[in-house]
């Protein structure tokens, strides 16, 4: 499946073979880490939860399959500037995260989004990621905001914002369409002073 120019054939595998790490974070609950063609059987492993499905974008699949992660990796890979990371535990990837950037006016401005396998929730590891990759983006892309917009009913994505320091800014009602029933979203941003 080619991907943005990327073929899934054609990747080589990096980091520990041998290559430097695109983007890494080491982190003390974690590892924040450019996608590998290695991970797409965790990645596989731990996306396929309708648990996790539930409270992402329809973007993300249900089920997740093998030939899913494969052609997310070969797309997160081949994006310039990459801004898609595995949240990785011992070197294996449990999660992700990434900033989609804006352009125009809103070129100050990144939308943020992450995940994590449901065996590895309520460790930290969600908020210690996303504060860091929100260090990141700002750094890396001269941003001035970061925000996100999870589902109302998503109570412990909301505590994982807060931790990492973002505030709370409203609330945007019956603004989304999940699983077949209209839900409001939540807003949250952190921003630079």
């Amino acid at each position: 499946m080619a991907l943005k120019g990327v073929q899934w054939e054609n990747l080589k595998d990096f980091g520990p073979s041998g290559e430097e790490e695109r983007m890494l974070i080491e982190l003390r609950a974690c590892t924040v880490r450019s996608w590998r063609p290695a991970d797409a059987e965790s990645l596989a492993r731990y996306a396929n939860n309708r648990k996790i499905w539930r409270n992402l974008r329809d973007a993300f699949p249900h089920p997740y399959s093998l030939s899913d992660a494969k052609a997310f990796i070969a797309l997160a890979l081949g994006a310039r500037p990459e801004t898609m990371f595995a949240i990785c535990l011992n070197d294996e990837a449990i999660g992700g995260i990434g900033f989609m950037l804006h352009s125009d006016v809103e070129r100050i401005s990144a939308e943020i989004g992450y995940w994590i396998g449901e065996p590895f929730w309520g460790r930290g590891i969600a908020a210690e990621a996303l504060k860091a990759v929100t260090s990141y983006a700002i750094g890396e892309h001269g941003l001035k905001r970061v925000y996100a917009v999870p589902f109302a009913g998503n109570e412990a994505s909301h505590r994982v914002l807060e931790k990492a320091g973002y505030a709370f800014e409203g609330r945007t009602r019956k603004s989304a369409l999940k699983d077949g029933e209209v839900i409001d979203q939540l807003l949250y941003a952190y921003v630079v002073d």
